[in-house]
Order: structure tokens, then sequence, then C-alpha cells
């Protein structure tokens, strides 16, 4: 993963899934993970974000991201996304956000 490029811009990785601690650990030792990942088995923040989704009876985390400034609100939403090839796209956006404004003369 692109670990060491949030870093340099002062950004952190959070993943939230419905399953459980236990299955987390699972999960990132398996997958070679080396970022947070919040278990919501409550469905509380996944349902926050608009990103519970219903298949027959069967609840689960859409694949969303949400870029989160210093102050905590929004500031860019992916929907739907691949994890395989989202991490360039948000690591650009982080650098259009992150940029100074241009101050009017």
């Amino acid at each position: 993963m692109d670990q060491p490029r949030y870093a340099e811009r002062n950004a952190v990785v959070l993943g939230v899934s419905l399953d459980s601690v236990d299955s987390h650990k699972k999960f990132c030792a398996k997958e070679g993970l080396n970022f947070k990942l919040l278990a919501d088995p409550d469905h509380k923040v996944t349902d926050s974000y608009g990103s519970l989704n219903n298949f027959a009876v069967v609840k689960f985390a859409a694949r969303n991201t949400f870029l989160i400034d210093p102050s905590g609100r929004v500031a860019k939403t992916f929907l739907g996304v691949n994890p395989l090839s989202h991490s360039a796209q948000v690591l650009s956006q982080l650098d259009r956000l992150q940029k100074p404004a241009a101050v009017p003369r």
C-alpha cells in the first residue's frame, strides 16, 4: 500500500467494516494491511455515512472513500471504489485539497 505517501500528506487511512475485531485481525494479517480497520458490528458508522447496503437479509458496508478535513468535514466522497486501483485517485485529490488557495489581488 501507499502508506508512506499518505504519511507525507499527513493523512490517516482508516477502514470500516461490519466484521468483528477478531475477524479484522485475521484479515489484516492475511492480506498484509498496514492501516487501522474499525469494527462496526452495530452498523452505526457505516449507516451514518450512507454506506450500509442490504442484499436480501445480509447487510454489508459499501466500498466508499471519504476524505475528511482537519475540522471533521467531509471534503470529498468516492462511491463504489475499486480498492486495487483507488489509492492514486485519493492521493491526487489530497494534493488538490492541500494546495494553498490563490490569494486574490
